[in-house]
């Protein structure tokens, strides 16, 4: 079932749990989510009761209260299963992290994939939310929150208009690669320096990579450098900032302001009510 088709289900289903609105109980599904953006977004709707585990291994700071009282089903890459059939939860969400564990979910229960889909990224956000809260009839307090999100981020990219280039890197081992970051040039709409020539991208299955250097990076000359620490959100050695700035100085980039981010916000979340404007946050506070 794609994202978009998700909605249309849902909107069925609120449509029955509209009519179990006098319930005490909260209505919709239990779930346990292998997607930190759907996780926070359930949270940020009032409906955090109905997730009954979380993988708990990478679990970035702003969901740790989560943590406490429910079991641990896993690390987004693998899934806890013994976990999931003994809580036999109404439905599972995934996206493609989990997709070598897919065919074991689907044996156990409902599993939905709330990927982020097209080249639209507020676009597919809004799709995402709107389609969780059909599931428990928050349709309209989905897209109320929705249009606080939007109002936020268009006043803080209205801030930010005019600010000089910025690049944005995923930092893997000592290696680093250009990262098209949606939330920095779609949704705050900052400019990204020219790629010099010679830099070449990569492809890897599906994925495409455009490795750079320290060196590239001084070439580019980006008022601002945003690192995303994949290493660091998977428990691997993290990245060596001040290296990385001696590097930068070397090849002529002195003069380039380096923030990491929040690695397993970046890494391991966002496309979420909370996680988008927490991103949107540590952004605008580093180029301010």
């Amino acid at each position: 079932m794609t994202i978009k088709s998700f909605v249309a289900a849902a909107l069925g289903t609120a449509f029955l749990t509209g009519c179990a609105s006098l319930s005490q109980e909260p209505v919709g599904p239990d779930v346990i989510s292998f997607d930190h953006g759907a996780t926070d977004t359930l949270v940020a709707l009032g409906f955090d009761e109905k997730i009954v585990a979380i993988p708990q291994t990478g679990l970035p700071e702003y969901l740790s209260g989560l943590s406490a009282g429910r079991p641990d089903a896993g690390n987004l890459k693998t899934p806890d299963l013994a976990v999931v059939r003994e809580l036999a939860p109404d439905m599972v969400l995934v996206t493609g992290r989990q997709a070598e564990s897919l065919e074991e979910l689907q044996a156990i229960t409902q599993v939905q994939d709330v990927s982020l889909l097209g080249d639209d990224y507020r676009e597919a956000v809004q799709i995402r939310v709107l389609g969780l809260a059909t599931l428990y009839g928050q349709l309209d307090e989905a897209g109320e929150k929705l249009d606080q999100l939007w109002r936020f981020v268009e006043e803080q990219r209205d801030g930010l208009a005019g600010s000089d280039p910025v690049a944005v890197v995923t930092h893997n081992q000592g290696k680093f690669s250009l990262r098209d970051e949606p939330v920095v040039f779609q949704l705050l709409n900052l400019e990204a320096p020219r790629v010099p020539e010679g830099v070449e991208s990569v492809t890897r299955g599906t994925r495409v990579f455009t490795p750079v250097t320290p060196a590239n990076l001084a070439t580019m000359a980006p008022s601002h450098l945003f690192v995303v620490d994949r290493s660091a959100a998977i428990g691997d050695e993290p990245l060596d900032v001040d290296q990385l700035r001696r590097d930068l100085d070397a090849a002529g980039g002195g003069t380039i302001d380096v923030t990491v981010l929040s690695p397993e916000l970046w890494y391991l979340s966002g496309g979420g009510l909370q996680s988008v404007r927490l991103q949107v946050e540590e952004v605008v506070d580093a180029l301010r």
